[in-house]
């Protein structure tokens, strides 16, 4: 603590007493003025107010040196403008401008400080607005609708800018998020309208080939069946999964009573004693490839149980020859590589396919699967130039023919997969062109 002689000293260098007032001398650009009356002594009214100054400054010294050890520096700028604005008219002895330096300098820093926030801020609300307008184009509804959230309390999080930016700035922001949610309104409003329509157009399908079950009329009725499965897949309609299980179900429940009955038939004529004719084995391949072509609308996992079912009544067929057993045939085998394709895919994007990263919209649900076939063609074809050129250098020896029947086989086989892959591509890519 400083001495009683010390603070007089002070006191007499910054102030003085005239007709019983105490007076300040000239400071801060202000002629001097009195602070206050002698009531005893003039020494003990000029250390009162010395004492008073001391306070003063001590009181600046607590809040600089606090606002130096906090990291929200800015928080302490209205304290700090206040005691400035005091020191005009404060009541006291000592030297006022060097306080006020001291003032001046933190607000001074602080304003910097501002300014440079504020260039933040506003370098994070553009990088907002510029993912708010992105964003706004997006068709990914769910985690678009996640970054949106996101963005927003990135947004309200953010501190102020200059003001004669925040309300173009505000305005660009709110103008992007407002223009994502009206999309995904008028996006909802047309998917539950495309959903009535699937729907109705499912029903439709359902009530006709409920219709046909029970005819006997086996040839025609199987042609029409086969009619009836290629519209149920070009509907290719999405619908929430517990209801298009329930409109499959019926569907199927219909086709299969048919072709129950069809197969009850043939055996009814297989029993009579009678061998079954080329026509009746033909006939019998037939509605099976037809069978085999309407498994593209089963789900993958459950279809190729009935690809497999479908093998095993076609061996049990007969055989018929000519040119158009043999098409059948064709039809046959292309529909059942294609099912076990399409399960091999499925598996593929289960095992090692991040399921965030599968799109939602079926348009481009086609398009990810498409590219994801076209990524594995690529081992298919890396795989059969290996076969080849396994088959190329194998010495023609009598002792190599079973291992070369078996590269023949093998290269015959991966050359049905890519034919079949490059089906499914074609096949994705329309799916995926109707419904853009």
């Amino acid at each position: 603590m400083e001495s009683t002689d010390h603070l007089l000293a002070e006191a007499k260098r910054y102030g003085y007493v005239d007709a019983g007032g105490v007076w300040l001398r000239p400071v801060l650009d202000q002629p001097a003025r009195q602070i206050g009356l002698v009531k005893k002594t003039e020494d003990e009214a000029l250390l009162y107010f010395r004492q008073r100054f001391e306070a003063l400054r001590a009181k600046v010294d607590d809040l600089l040196t606090r606002m130096e050890a906090s990291e929200n520096k800015g928080s302490y700028l209205v304290k700090a403008l206040h005691i400035k604005g005091l020191l005009r008219t404060y009541e006291g002895l000592g030297d006022f401008e060097e306080l006020d330096r001291r003032l001046t300098e933190f607000e001074e820093s602080m304003a910097v400080t501002v300014a440079q926030n504020r260039e933040k801020n506003l370098a994070a609300k553009l990088s907002f607005i510029r993912e708010a307008e992105e964003l706004s184009n997006s068709l990914e509804w769910i985690s678009a609708s996640e970054k949106v959230k996101d963005l927003r309390q990135g947004w309200l999080k953010t501190g102020p800018v200059d003001k004669n930016m925040t309300d173009e700035l505000e305005s660009r922001f709110q103008a992007a998020i407002q223009r994502f949610f009206d999309r995904r309104k008028a996006f909802q409003a047309d998917k539950k309208a495309m959903s009535s329509r699937v729907q109705t157009r499912y029903r439709e399908l359902i009530q006709q080939a409920e219709n046909l079950k029970n005819s006997d009329q086996f040839e025609t009725t199987s042609r029409q069946l086969k009619q009836l499965q290629q519209a149920w897949r070009e509907v290719n309609g999405s619908l929430p999964k517990k209801q298009a299980s329930e409109l499959w179900t019926r569907f199927r429940a219909a086709n299969n009573h048919f072709f129950e009955r069809l197969k009850a038939h043939i055996a009814a004529q297989q029993t009579s004693g009678a061998p079954a004719s080329a026509e009746v084995l033909l006939a019998r391949k037939r509605a099976l490839a037809e069978r085999a072509e309407a498994l593209m609308a089963v789900p993958p996992q459950e279809a190729i149980h009935q690809a497999k079912a479908l093998q095993a009544e076609w061996k049990q067929v007969g055989t018929v020859r000519g040119e158009e057993s043999d098409r059948i045939w064709q039809r046959f085998m292309v529909a059942c590589d294609k099912i076990f394709e399409l399960s091999a895919l499925e598996y593929h994007l289960r095992k090692r396919v991040d399921p965030a990263s599968v799109p939602t919209s079926s348009a481009e649900r086609a398009r990810f699967r498409a590219v994801t076939l076209r990524e594995l063609l690529k081992d298919d074809h890396q795989e059969l130039e290996v076969l080849r050129d396994n088959l190329d250098k194998l010495s023609p020896s009598v002792a190599n023919d079973s291992f070369r029947q078996m590269l023949q086989t093998k290269i015959r086989s991966f050359e049905r997969k890519i034919r079949t892959k490059n089906d499914l591509i074609a096949l994705f890519s329309q799916q995926a062109q109707a419904a853009s």
